[in-house]
């Protein structure tokens, strides 16, 4: 069965981004089937992806993204969902992608109203349950073993329907003081969407487009964008490693665990448990970004005669251990949390 994970978190520059591809594209390379989806409509993850075909796939392929994928049901066409033709990663033959479109937001406002008013409007009651139908029928089409939603940094309508449909979440943070105050607002706010949840499990079990029975469960966090010294983060991250952890450990798992978001507990490693439910600890890229966009590679994936020479090759070939082991181990957890 196809297992969506959404990675979310209503703070920007958390790098969802990166870690969607990189983790998607290391799950492919283990031999799973996995659709990125890009559900931001600022379309970065399609951008990383598409490089300088941007512009041109947009033209030459003006029905193969998210919005024209559920249009049908949100324009109110005679016309059932279908699954489009998801792009093929080159360089990954397990790898696809759903690109973004910056018009996915269009679709905010009467998503939001039939998330609220459906039983007096039953023109909007196929809405809640479109975006997860059309995600099963591109599993269908591709016999997908994971799809991977990159969100938008904010608690949209759309962003709270893509979570409640989802198997699992993942929760990217920095070590600063706002993705601490981003884990406490999450702390208010995923309860209140698994409620709406549950109701709308009700609600729309007759529609055209049922919404998903299930609730979304905590696969854990992800903290990356920090310097390291001698191996470990340097004391002014470490810090706030540190108070994200206890904010995750103290804050959010008791909340979201009165609803039922938590994985059974044999599910969870002891080590990550004791880290604040943390999956990864990801420095940043030391330079290797850029290389990694112009070869449209993640940075594990880099060869040498893209990495440079003479010191500075040798120092890019550790730094590239160091990220191909993060997220390796990354996709074995995920994988075997799971199962």
């Amino acid at each position: 069965m196809t297992k969506k994970i959404c990675l979310f978190n209503h703070k920007g520059g958390v790098s969802k981004t990166t870690t969607t591809y990189n983790l998607g594209w290391k799950l492919a390379r283990e031999g799973k089937k996995v659709i990125l989806v890009d559900a931001d409509p600022q379309c970065n993850l399609t951008g990383l992806i598409l490089g300088d075909d941007f512009d041109d796939f947009y033209v030459d392929h003006p029905n193969e993204n998210i919005k024209s994928g559920i249009a049908p049901a949100f324009d109110a066409t005679p016309v059932p969902l279908s699954a489009i033709d998801c792009y093929q990663i080159p360089e990954n033959n397990n790898l696809l992608l759903v690109p973004g479109h910056i018009g996915l937001s269009e679709y905010e406002v009467p998503l939001s109203i039939a998330h609220q008013l459906s039983n007096t409007i039953p023109t909007l009651k196929n809405l809640p349950g479109a975006l997860n139908s059309f995600l099963d029928l591109l599993a269908q089409k591709y016999s997908a073993d994971y799809i991977l939603i990159d969100m938008n940094p904010s608690l949209s309508s759309i962003n709270q329907n893509l979570f409640c449909l989802s198997d699992y979440f993942l929760v990217p943070t920095s070590p600063d003081y706002f993705s601490v105050m981003a884990i406490k607002s999450l702390t208010n706010v995923l309860p209140k969407w698994e409620q709406w949840a549950k109701m709308a499990r009700i609600t729309f079990k007759d529609s055209s487009y049922p919404f998903p029975d299930k609730t979304t469960k905590f696969l854990g966090t992800i903290v990356q964008n920090f310097t390291i010294r001698n191996g470990e983060p340097s004391s002014a991250f470490k810090k706030w490693i540190d108070e994200v952890s206890n904010t995750v450990t103290n804050t959010l798992v008791p909340t979201i665990n009165a609803e039922g978001m938590l994985l059974d507990p044999a599910k969870y490693i002891n080590g990550q448990v004791a880290k604040g439910y943390c999956l990864a600890e990801i420095p940043n890229f030391s330079g290797l970004i850029p290389r990694s966009q112009r070869g449209r590679l993640p940075v594990y994936e880099l060869t040498d005669a893209q990495l440079g020479t003479g010191t500075v090759l040798e120092q890019y070939q550790q730094i590239r251990e160091r990220f191909l082991n993060i997220f390796s181990e990354l996709a074995v957890n995920v994988e075997n949390m799971t199962n």
